[in-house]
């Protein structure tokens, strides 16, 4: 637990190098192993090692109680779908929906915004996101999904109303959300700027 503490101090201060050789000293004591593989993927994609960010998510997601191991496998696609590796994104994803139980409307509609992004048609769009839209999970990270579903919907409004909503919470956060969550205040920057004005 300690070790764990110290992580989370260097990854909230932007010492990813440092969390990163923290969280490797934690995974040698073999406690909570899929959250500590985590921990490291999250640090190593800090310092730009996407790489190494993989394989940690990757073991996190073999190494993890069924419990965890759909939120590993969402993980995983969220990373590989935001580098642009559509194909092992849209796996990783079919597989958190295969094991997801209470997110599992985020799950599904990840893996939505995956297939529109691989130029794919999604049957039931519309249900998916009012799946998720009702769901407790799509507050928050679902937000992010959410405005990009409303966006290749072409619902304009709702698109600039959860993707505003989304960056908004991260920019007000702590600063290890606005690390964790880069790329997609990117992405979600990038589509609020092709929206037609209000």
């Amino acid at each position: 637990m300690l070790l764990r503490q110290l992580y989370l101090v260097h990854y909230e201060l932007g010492r990813f190098e440092r969390a990163q050789d923290v969280a490797l000293q934690a995974l040698e004591l073999g406690v909570l192993v899929d959250v500590v593989h985590q921990d490291v993927a999250r640090a190593a994609l800090g310092s730009g090692d996407l790489p190494g960010a993989l394989a940690h998510l990757r073991r996190a997601a073999r190494r993890a109680p069924a419990s965890r191991r759909a939120f590993h496998e969402w993980t995983l696609g969220s990373v590989l779908f935001l580098s642009h590796h559509h194909h092992e994104a849209l796996t990783a994803l079919r597989r958190a929906v295969r094991w997801g139980t209470h997110d599992k409307p985020l799950y599904r509609a990840h893996l939505a915004l995956v297939q529109i992004a691989m130029g794919r048609a999604v049957d039931d769009l519309q249900a998916t996101i009012d799946a998720l839209a009702s769901a407790a999970c799509g507050r928050g990270y679902g937000r992010f999904v959410l405005g990009h579903l409303a966006y290749a919907a072409g619902a304009w409004a709702a698109a600039r109303r959860h993707l505003e909503a989304f960056v908004g919470r991260v920019e007000t956060g702590r600063p290890g959300l606005a690390f964790a969550l880069a790329g997609e205040v990117e992405m979600s920057r990038a589509t609020l700027g092709k929206l037609p004005p209000p």
